[in-house]
């Protein structure tokens, strides 16, 4: 692996939108994966395993809850805190920040936000600290893109439920200490249930062979006939609105982090294209190489205004999910391009290893699916903008 140079573009002096303690945050972060990620990630993802050392470090930096207040473990911090952390983190590689945004956004969001204070009290610090590690499980076999579909299920048998059903393609299951699980009742109502790792018929097993994510952790949930207590059931709301909530929070991150690796992308490109001399100059100098670097600094400037504006209105909690849908959509397939763009300016160095831009490249293709496929994502913006329902 090379040094880890990265420099972050800013070519509209972002900076000074930042507070000190943004900044601060930032900064932080991305010491940390310099020193932490950057030397072992491709090890990492060539071997196909979740260096589990990092978990100690993604706690120091915040990257487990950071918006949970404080008596609950988290850093109490804003949005526009959180989402440079991810920013930051997927820079490193996106799997790790898959990791942390499924701790954050969509086991502990739900545990603080759907929870009783018996559950953010028991759950949430061992979550934050990262001495607990956990799960979210939403998609099954059959239904992905259409949620509301699922068939797990539970039943109410008296002093506790019974859970049946399984999840497919879920972070951090191997070796999740808990997860948060959508299941129906018998009126066919959608709720959450915390299940905890030690309870029988609960098992998780591992998904190998993928070509994406490869640093980040990826199974099953399987529930037969698994006795949930009552108390874990998260009491405060249900229906589908409940996870897409989550995801909501979700993909607020990965709009943010996308950015992050397409930042990687382009400084590696960018470094390599003032490096590389061909004809007696560098390939910088050529001009469909400045053509593919300017057309990224721009793309990258859009995203990151589009994302900061985004943090705004998270802040003054005037979000819509909508608009959060289209920002995820728009900064992972802008991320995904440069990559591709990425690698076509370092030639056929750009597929190794020694580089990093394949591996986000590969990773990518997994974040333009996950949490919303891209297409998902035009039909919310489609509905939001014309209030014509596309999906039915």
């Amino acid at each position: 692996m090379r040094p880890d140079l990265f420099e972050a573009p800013d070519y509209y002096n972002l900076d000074d939108l930042l507070t000190e303690e943004h900044k601060l945050i930032r900064d932080a972060a991305r010491a940390w994966v310099k020193r932490d990620v950057s030397p072992i990630i491709e090890e990492a993802a060539q071997n196909a395993t979740f260096p589990k050392s990092i978990i100690p470090g993604l706690a120091e930096i915040g990257a487990f809850g950071p918006y949970i207040p404080e008596e609950y473990g988290g850093a109490g911090l804003d949005q526009i805190s959180y989402g440079l952390i991810m920013q930051e983190i997927e820079r490193g590689d996106s799997g790790v920040r898959s990791t942390a945004s499924v701790q954050s956004s969509l086991v502990m969001y739900p545990i603080w936000k759907y929870g009783n204070e018996a559950q953010r009290k028991k759950y949430l610090p061992k979550l934050a600290s990262g001495e607990w590690m956990g799960s979210f499980g939403l998609t099954e076999p059959d239904h992905g893109s259409n949620p509301a579909g699922m068939v797990t299920h539970y039943k109410d048998m008296g002093d506790h439920y019974l859970l049946n059903g399984a999840k497919l393609w879920i972070s951090n299951s191997p070796f999740c200490n808990v997860a948060v699980v959508w299941a129906k009742n018998e009126e066919g109502r959608i709720h959450g249930l915390i299940v905890e790792r030690d309870m029988e018929g609960f098992s998780t097993p591992e998904t190998h062979n993928k070509w994406s994510l490869r640093a980040s952790a990826t199974g099953e949930l399987i529930f037969q006939d698994v006795k949930v207590p009552k108390e874990n059931l998260l009491p405060n709301k249900s229906g589908l609105g409940a996870p897409l909530g989550c995801l909501d929070s979700a993909r607020f991150g990965i709009a943010w982090g996308a950015i992050g690796a397409a930042m990687d992308c382009y400084d590696t490109a960018l470094r390599y294209a003032k490096e590389r001399i061909q004809f007696g100059k560098p390939i910088a100098a050529f001009q469909l190489q400045q053509k593919k670097l300017a057309e990224m600094i721009t793309e990258i400037t859009k995203a990151q205004l589009l994302a900061f504006r985004l943090g705004q209105l998270k802040n003054e909690d005037r979000a819509t999910s909508a608009q959060i849908s289209m920002a995820k959509r728009n900064n992972v397939d802008m991320a995904l391009k440069i990559a591709r763009e990425a690698r076509q300016i370092l030639g056929g160095m750009g597929i190794t290893g020694e580089y990093s831009i394949m591996r986000h490249m590969m990773n990518l293709e997994s974040v333009i699916t996950y949490e919303g496929t891209h297409d998902i994502h035009l039909l919310i913006t489609g509905l939001d903008i014309t209030g014509e329902n596309a999906f039915k």
